[in-house]
């Protein structure tokens, strides 16, 4: 086994006395002191501050980057304004999702932050599929302050951030230290995603913790908060398996990209995703799942109806503690995806009741102006 990496936060964690795990090829931290369920009801209630270095961050800059990515995922980059950003997918020429990302008009070039666990074929795929192009991986620290006092503390140390709204990007000093900052993460809540340089990534780190609302949070309630968000991770709840229309992320497919629109097709897999979007004669699709009691259905969680038939599984599960019973994703036959009906996941030989649900299972706090 390779030696894990390390972000440029690792001596702090240390020091703030994280549980440390592997993590897509890193050490990182799962909790701190104060517990993933405390950790997680900090972030709702007011903001936790998020190690998120390992994530892959590109900068991809050539001759109309915007219009060469578009071959590569099927969401409208041409159409991203300046100063912001958009979700996207990697896909496969079957179809299937090889990752998803964040995507970032930074002017004359285009700002990519992929997964960790991807990283390395992201990059691979970029070049493969965008020879004319340069792919600068850089590397830079990532850190996501979320909840909804994260504004407040950001009013104090960097009021101008304060002026953009969900999915918009820009260059700022906090502290004296140059970022990259978005609105925007993956908990549910407001906040903000900063990018910067290895060096400063711990000055920064401290800056934001030495804030009296905020606290180190791991990786255990990130998972518990963007699943309660009805966000799904990567190799999990979307794969290579997974069309885009399968996963709920129709969404994710810009209009000028589908039939009839300006740029119609155009990305791998284009033809199968287009009629699914089109005729939606997909046979399964991601849900949310709602349990009862305490006892949380976690991945693997086989589904059933009342008869007992197969009707799919669970990929993320566990107990939501902001909505206070289990919550889970998975994919169920499209017989069985029709909100309100009830489902039953097999958990250590009993079957227990779920019921298809809306999602998010908690109202977002994105602050969209």
């Amino acid at each position: 086994m390779s030696e894990l990496k390390h972000t440029p936060l690792h001596a702090l964690h240390g020091e703030l006395g994280a549980k440390m795990v592997p993590f897509a090829g890193y050490d990182m931290p799962v909790q701190y002191p104060l517990g993933v369920k405390r950790e997680h009801e900090h972030t709702r209630q007011a903001a936790g501050l998020f190690d998120v270095s390992h994530m892959g961050q590109v900068l991809l800059r050539g001759p109309r980057p915007a219009e060469a990515l578009e071959t590569l995922v099927p969401a409208d980059i041409v159409g991203l304004a300046e100063g912001t950003q958009r979700y996207a997918l990697f896909t496969s020429e079957e179809g299937g999702i090889l990752d998803d990302l964040m995507v970032v008009n930074a002017g004359d070039h285009l700002y990519l932050v992929v997964n960790a666990a991807c990283r390395e074929q992201d990059i691979a795929h970029l070049r493969r599929g965008l020879p004319d192009h340069q792919v600068e991986v850089v590397d830079r620290g990532l850190l996501a302050l979320q909840g909804p006092q994260a504004v407040s503390v950001m009013q104090r140390l960097c009021p101008e951030a304060c002026e953009m709204v969900f999915m918009q990007h820009g260059h700022f000093t906090i502290d004296g230290i140059d970022v990259w900052a978005s609105r925007s993460g993956y908990t549910g809540e407001d906040g903000f995603e900063i990018s910067v340089a290895a060096e400063d990534t711990e000055a920064l780190a401290r800056r934001l913790l030495a804030e009296e609302e905020v606290e180190a949070i791991g990786l255990g309630a990130r998972d518990s908060l963007r699943l309660e968000a009805g966000l799904c991770l990567y190799g999990h709840d979307i794969d290579t398996g997974t069309t885009p229309v399968e996963g709920g992320l129709i969404w994710a497919i810009g209009k000028p990209r589908r039939r009839g629109g300006e740029r119609a097709g155009g990305f791998p897999g284009a033809d199968l995703i287009l009629h699914q979007v089109a005729k939606k004669d997909h046979r399964r699709k991601r849900v949310g799942l709602l349990g009862e009691g305490r006892a949380p259905v976690r991945e693997g969680a086989e589904l059933f109806d009342a008869e007992g038939g197969h009707l799919g599984h669970v990929t993320s599960g566990g107990f939501g503690p902001s909505v206070g019973r289990p919550v889970a994703m998975g994919y169920v036959a499209i017989e069985a995806a029709e909100v309100g009906t009830t489902v039953y996941a097999e958990v250590r030989g009993k079957r227990l009741p779920m019921t298809v649900s809306k999602m998010p299972f908690v109202t977002p706090g994105y602050h969209r102006g």
